[in-house]
């Protein structure tokens, strides 16, 4: 915790944030349950989260589902199916050679007979235990629905966030993914910026065509290594200079930093002083929803660690509130009931 204060007196004063901050909960409740399920979705509602995220690919029969990979061996029970045996492939996504079975190879309903599986079995057994195998894979549609029917019973507007996954892959397949989304989003009345929807991608192309589409705003998210799928001479290290983030102003309307970007390590995994990316971003005119924020030990820095398992639970609290001081306008939570009791009033 000295290192912490340490950390936090050494920031510079943060921007003023545009109300309060907002908790994104990052495919649903997934710290509790497996990730983007309509039960993951429903809890992370219940304790408080202002979106959801479900990060979207699309089936061989043009169905967008909640998937974070259009891999989906890690995240479902597929290998478990013989009659699916012979689709496990090799193909490259993104530069990157991947194996196993991929939702562009599969038709809706043959996605329905699957089902979810927790990503992180060691780091969260009990949900392994308790889950695996007792929810279905959602369509964005289905998601839609779950939102409307708790803004009518919390009384709450429940946004969405969505994430576009390799918008350029699925594109040169023949199934472009941002037409489709943003029809479905307007049948379910989302067409204006003040609407609660959030569209983010980590390509440029996508957003930029989006930009020209959608009034919706939309998010472009930078990771702390590599670049862009569909511009790779570009690199995300330049995205966010302040040369970068004006031209990122001019198609979005926030960027969603990977936290180190934010707040580095050391070589020991302790918290460093916070660059000015915060502040920089601000300077653009863009709000600022780092990601992923989570409770157990292996994604805390070395400060706020408690026991000597990785998937022990550390001060995650304090890590929030590190941020949320910092003036982060959001983040994205597995724990969101957390990230919700960590906020300032």
């Amino acid at each position: 915790m000295i290192a912490l204060a340490l950390l936090l007196a050494a920031a510079p004063a943060p921007a003023p944030l545009r109300g309060r901050p907002v908790v994104i909960a990052h495919r649903g409740a997934s710290g509790e349950r497996p990730e983007h399920t309509l039960e993951a979705y429903a809890l992370a509602i219940a304790e408080g989260a202002d979106f959801i995220e479900p990060d979207l690919v699309m089936t061989k029969d043009r169905h967008m589902i909640a998937r974070h990979e259009n891999e989906i061996s890690g995240t479902t029970d597929v290998a478990a199916h013989p009659e699916f045996a012979a689709r496990k492939a090799t193909k490259t996504i993104d530069g990157q050679a991947v194996t196993g079975w991929f939702t562009e190879d599969f038709t809706l309903a043959e996605i329905k007979t699957l089902h979810a599986r927790e990503r992180m079995p060691q780091l969260r057994p009990a949900n392994a235990k308790a889950y695996d195998g007792k929810f279905a894979i959602p369509t964005l549609d289905e998601i839609l629905a779950l939102v409307a029917e708790k803004d009518k019973s919390t009384g709450r507007r429940i946004g969405l966030y969505p994430e576009i996954k390799h918008s350029t892959y699925f594109t040169k397949l023949g199934l472009p993914m941002e037409p489709p989304l943003i029809a479905a989003l307007k049948r379910a009345g989302y067409t204006r910026p003040s609407d609660p929807v959030i569209i983010q991608s980590f390509e440029i192309g996508n957003l930029k065509a989006l930009h020209a589409l959608t009034k919706l705003r939309l998010v472009q998210l930078v990771s702390s290594e590599g670049g862009p799928a569909d511009q790779p001479a570009t690199r995300y290290a330049q995205m966010i200079t302040p040369a970068g983030l004006k031209t990122i102003a001019t198609y979005a309307q926030a960027i969603g930093p990977e936290k180190p970007l934010i707040v580095s390590r050391d070589a020991e995994g302790r918290s460093l002083p916070p660059t000015t990316l915060i502040a920089d971003a601000h300077a653009a005119g863009l709000i600022v929803h780092p990601w992923t924020f989570r409770s157990e030990n292996y994604f805390l820095p070395a400060e706020l660690r408690k026991g000597t398992s990785p998937a022990d639970h550390g001060d995650a609290a304090a890590e929030y509130r590190m941020f949320y001081a910092l003036g982060v306008d959001g983040l994205f939570s597995e724990f969101p009931a957390e990230a919700v009791a960590a906020r300032p009033r």
